[in-house]
C-alpha cells in the first residue's frame, strides 16, 4: 500500500485538485507542504491533533513539512465555519502563543537539519503596503466568487466585516509566498478551508503562470476535528499544565463507541492491517479499542512513561479495584476542621462551574465521594487525608487536605 493509499484508507483525504500528481509527489517524498496554525491560545489542542499526526506521517515518508504560524492572520478574524468574529489579540499575546506552539510541535515534527521548517506569516503580511495589496493581490480575486462559498454565506446574514472579508486574500498570499520563498508545492487544510486554499492555488497560477505547480488537499476530519476536544470543562489541551496526562487519557478512553475506530484509523500510527483486524469489534471489545486509542495518543503527546502511568490508573479505576489515584487530577485544600460542603467541594475542584450547577449534579445523583453517591446538597464531606470524587460515570478527581 502506498502512502497516499494509506491516507485514503485512514479516511484522511476529502478533496484534491490533481490526484495523480499529488499521489506521485507524496509517494515519492517530493512534497513540500504546509499546514497553518493560528495562535489563538497558548497551547495546541485536540482539534489540531489530526493535522500534527498527518505532518508526522508525511515527514516519515520523506516529505518536508512547513508549519505556518499565523502571526499575521491571527491579527484578524477568520469567518470559516464560524458565526462570530474572532476575539482580537495583542501582538504580545500572539507572540507568546507562537512560542508555546513551537515547543509542542517539536514532539511531532523533526525540525533538525532542515527536515521541516517553521515560519511566521507576520514576516510578510505585516510589511505589506495596502495599495500593493489592492493592486497586486486584490485584483486576482472575484468578490462574486468569494460570496458563493459557504464560509462567507454563513456570516452574510449576521454581518461580515471587511476585515474578515480579507482573510481569503491573506491566506492565499501565504501560499503564494511559501511557494516562492521555500518551494512549497502543496497545502493541506480542513474541508472548511477549501475556498481559501483554492484561492491560494489560483493566485499562484495567475501571478506566476498556469504552469506553476501548486496543489491543494483537504482533510476529511478537520471540520469534525474542531468538534473534538470539547468537554464540560472546556477544551482538551496538549499542554500537560492545562490538561493533565490522566485527563487526556480519560478523554480518549471515553469517546463514543461509534467514533473509536475512526479515531484509531485517523490518529494513531498502528499499522492499517492491525486496525482493519479490529474493525469488527463489538461490545466489551470496544472498551479495549478505546484503551488502545487512549494509550497510543497519550504516548504520542506525553511520552511512554506517562502513558504507562495513566493506563495503570485507568485499569484500576475501570476494574473496580478502588482505583489508583497516583496520577489523578488533584486539588489540595486548606480545611482547618477537615470538612467542606459538597457544593463548595465541587466548585473548588472545578467539577462544577457554579453552586447552581453543583446542586443540579447532586440532585441528579451524578456525584459520588469514595464511591458513595451523594444525594443531599447540604452534605458535609470529611477529607482526612484525601477523598476521590466521581462525577458521572467517568470523571475522577482527588482532593487532598493540606
Amino acid at each position: 500500500m502506498t502512502l497516499y493509499d494509506e491516507l485514503v484508507a485512514r479516511g484522511l483525504i476529502a478533496q484534491v485538485t490533481n490526484e495523480e500528481e499529488i499521489k506521485k509527489m507524496i509517494n515519492e517524498g517530493k512534497a513540500t507542504f504546509y499546514i497553518g496554525f493560528d495562535p489563538t491560545a497558548d497551547s495546541l489542542h485536540v482539534g489540531h491533533f489530526m493535522a500534527l499526526c498527518l505532518m508526522k506521517r508525511l515527514q516519515m515518508a520523506g516529505n518536508k513539512p512547513i508549519a505556518l504560524l499565523g502571526g499575521g492572520t491571527g491579527m484578524i478574524g477568520d469567518p470559516s465555519g464560524k458565526s462570530d468574529m474572532r476575539k482580537m489579540l495583542t501582538p504580545e499575546t500572539i507572540q507568546h502563543n507562537i512560542d508555546c506552539f513551537k515547543k509542542q510541535m517539536s514532539r511531532f515534527i523533526d525540525f533538525s537539519d532542515g527536515k521541516a521548517i517553521m515560519v511566521n506569516n507576520a514576516d510578510w503580511l505585516m510589511n505589506l503596503n495596502y495599495i500593493d495589496v489592492l493592486r497586486e493581490v486584490g485584483a486576482c480575486f472575484s468578490v462574486n466568487k468569494m460570496l458563493s462559498f459557504e464560509c462567507y454565506k454563513q456570516r452574510w446574514e449576521r454581518g461580515l466585516t471587511f476585515l474578515e472579508f480579507n482573510y481569503m486574500i491573506m491566506q492565499s498570499y501565504d501560499f503564494y509566498m511559501l511557494f516562492q520563498k521555500y518551494g512549497c508545492n502543496m497545502q493541506f487544510g480542513g474541508d472548511d478551508q477549501w475556498a481559501n486554499m483554492l484561492g491560494g492555488t489560483e493566485l499562484i497560477r495567475k501571478k506566476l503562470g498556469k504552469d506553476a505547480h501548486a496543489m491543494t488537499i483537504t482533510l476529511l476530519l478537520n471540520s469534525e476535528g474542531k468538534k473534538m476536544g470539547k468537554t464540560e470543562k472546556g477544551a482538551v489541551w496538549l499542554d500537560p499544565e492545562k490538561t493533565s496526562p490522566f485527563e487526556f487519557f480519560q478523554y480518549w478512553r471515553n469517546v463514543a463507541d461509534a467514533d473509536v475506530m475512526k479515531c484509531i484509523r485517523m490518529l494513531t500510527f498502528l499499522p492499517i492491517e492491525e486496525i482493519e483486524s479490529m474493525s469488527g469489534w463489538e461490545g466489551s471489545q470496544l472498551n479495549k479499542a478505546k484503551e488502545i486509542l487512549a494509550y497510543e495518543l497519550t504516548k504520542l503527546v506525553h511520552g511512554e512513561e506517562e502513558a504507562n502511568k495513566t493506563l495503570e490508573a485507568a485499569k484500576a479505576l475501570f476494574g473496580g479495584n478502588g482505583g489508583n489515584s497516583a496520577n489523578m487530577p488533584t486539588t489540595e485544600l486548606e480545611l482547618p476542621d477537615g470538612t467542606i460542603g459538597i457544593l463548595d467541594l465541587l466548585t473548588a475542584t472545578k467539577l462544577a462551574g457554579s453552586k447552581r450547577e453543583a446542586r443540579t449534579l447532586v440532585a441528579g445523583k451524578g456525584v459520588a465521594v469514595n464511591d458513595v453517591v451523594i444525594e443531599d446538597a447540604n452534605a458535609q464531606i470529611t477529607i482526612d487525608p484525601e477523598v476521590i470524587i466521581r462525577k458521572g460515570k467517568k470523571i475522577y478527581h482527588k482532593v487532598v487536605r493540606k
